[in-house]
């Protein structure tokens, strides 16, 4: 019978391992059977570790925590990673028939910190294909399904490690964010994530979609969680040229001073640009302005603001000509010889045939789209027409947060414009499925750190808001605060959902 640990926040079952208040063996069943009941429907996981590996690894952590006290502040966790995090040993899918049969010889930097943390991955979790989409439906082994409400999307493209957080199949997990792909799945499954500072967090063994643009982040269901697994994950990496040289402590008492302060000194600014936006739905606007008066019991001084509407409107097309030509680059290499599945040719195929017919055929549709518009961007003739235009308003839409987030400590505003769509709704209008990402690509253009946390239970879904900050260790400590402050006035933290299966 089921204890509920699946459902402890990850600090607790830390302490309560390695005191030996848990029995290792409980805690991993526990949450594999969750998994066996629950994710051929939901879909959250592409790879899965055995139990008995998981049950040994847990176990040899929680003894060094033991031989060595403060040394393995994750000892035990179970861990999903997304499938664009390479993980020695077990396939690296992409969410891809192009990556189908490709296992990672090395760990991402990420996950070998964790690891040296004591971290355990369960497994690689579901995604949209390459990292493209806000949905989680384009992915090559079946779409995800929101755990709150299955006819739901959980949102993406880091769906899969939402899913299995909010669903009790993990603790706490991996992501990746290229323009609100951890963003907006945890503010549509009750969950805390972060889109680091451009280069807090290397990039080292992540699969590359736009290389300027994305980062690895923590997602967890609490905020304290999210802080200790962060701490494990920052810090300067020499294979990563794009990588800081930062000190990564202090984000655990940054919560703890929000637990224990609330947000007294901290200004933040509430961008009225996206309330008074018509692609925002009037349930998120609500929630934002409700976020706006919790933060203000918790001493943190709101003040209306404007990014400029111009830049909110094309901030979008801006980030999405970006990300088009930098994948049309990252995914040539997929071509069945350098990567991919490495088939040989027909007697009768040229190469250029032998290409288009390995890409076509391994290629789900949303990536071919984006591969082939931004080979058009790039092309001779149009590239200083969006390509560089793209790169001058990205330049702009930086410059103006910057110049707010010298007047304010954060930025608040949505993550997810809407509820989110039930699955198929949007999947074929890609003007509905980019207009998604309207309130978070902002963060990715400008390499500054954004947080999403739960504000509000709207239709039976956990919806969360975001808060975007300063670039550096600073910067996101006050996200921490403010995040903090606001769990400790809401008591929104540890959401797992019980999804109804037949």
């Amino acid at each position: 019978m089921s204890k509920g640990l699946y459902r402890l926040p990850g600090y607790k079952i830390v302490e309560e391992l390695v005191n030996g208040n848990i029995a290792v063996e409980d805690y991993v069943h526990e949450v594999y059977e969750r998994i066996s009941r629950l994710d051929n429907y939901l879909k959250a996981y592409i790879t899965l570790r055995s139990m008995d590996e998981v049950v040994r690894d847990v176990h040899r952590a929680v003894v060094e925590a033991r031989r060595s006290p403060g040394k393995y502040k994750l000892a035990g966790l179970l861990v999903a990673v997304k499938d664009n995090i390479h993980v020695q040993g077990l396939r690296t899918t992409c969410a891809s028939l192009m990556l189908e049969k490709y296992v990672a010889v090395y760990d991402a930097t990420t996950v070998e910190r964790v690891r040296r943390d004591g971290g355990i991955v369960v497994g690689k979790t579901n995604m949209d294909e390459f990292a493209m989409g806000s949905t989680g439906e384009t992915s090559a082994y079946g779409a995800t399904r929101n755990p709150w409400n299955p006819e739901r999307v959980p949102g993406g493209s880091s769906s899969g490690t939402a899913v299995a957080l909010a669903a009790g199949m993990a603790t706490v997990g991996l992501g990746s964010d290229t323009g609100g792909s951890i963003r907006l799945p945890a503010a549509w499954t009750g969950l805390y994530g972060l889109k680091p500072t451009y280069g807090m967090v290397s990039r080292y063994g992540l699969v590359a979609y736009a290389d300027s643009l994305e980062q690895i982040g923590p997602m967890a269901r609490n905020i304290m969680d999210l802080a200790l697994l962060y701490e494990s994950m920052v810090g300067f990496d020499p294979r990563d040229s794009t990588s800081l040289n930062v000190d990564p402590s202090g984000y655990v008492e940054a919560v703890e001073q929000g637990y224990n302060e609330g947000g007294k000194g901290i200004r933040v600014a509430l961008l009225e640009d996206f309330l008074e936006h018509p692609g925002v739905s009037a349930n998120v606007k609500k929630t934002v302005t409700k976020v706006a008066e919790r933060l203000s019991r918790q001493d943190v001084i709101v003040e209306p603001a404007r990014l400029g509407k111009d830049l909110v409107d094309y901030g979008l097309p801006a980030y999405y000509v970006i990300a088009m030509a930098e994948a049309s680059s990252n995914l040539a290499r997929y071509d069945g010889v350098r990567y991919g599945p490495k088939e040989p040719p027909k007697p009768w195929e040229s190469w250029n045939e032998y290409y288009s017919r390995i890409r076509a055929e391994k290629f789900g549709r949303e990536v071919k789209i984006r591969v082939m518009l931004g080979s058009w961007i790039l092309s001779a003739g149009y590239r200083d027409q969006y390509y560089v235009r793209a790169l001058r308003l990205r330049r702009l839409i930086r410059n103006a947060l910057l110049a707010l987030l010298n007047k304010y400590d954060a930025l608040l505003l949505p993550a997810a414009v809407t509820l989110p769509p039930r699955l198929g709704e949007v999947i074929d209008d890609p003007l509905k499925l980019y207009a998604l990402d309207l309130a978070t690509v902002i963060a990715n253009l400008a390499g500054v750190p954004a947080l999403v946390f739960p504000a509000e239970w709207v239709e039976g879904i956990p919806l969360g808001v975001q808060i975007v900050g300063r670039a550096g260790v600073e910067g996101e400590k006050v996200l921490f605060r403010v995040a903090a402050a606001h769990e400790a006035e809401s008591g929104l933290r540890d959401l797992v959902a019980e999804p109804s299966i037949s």
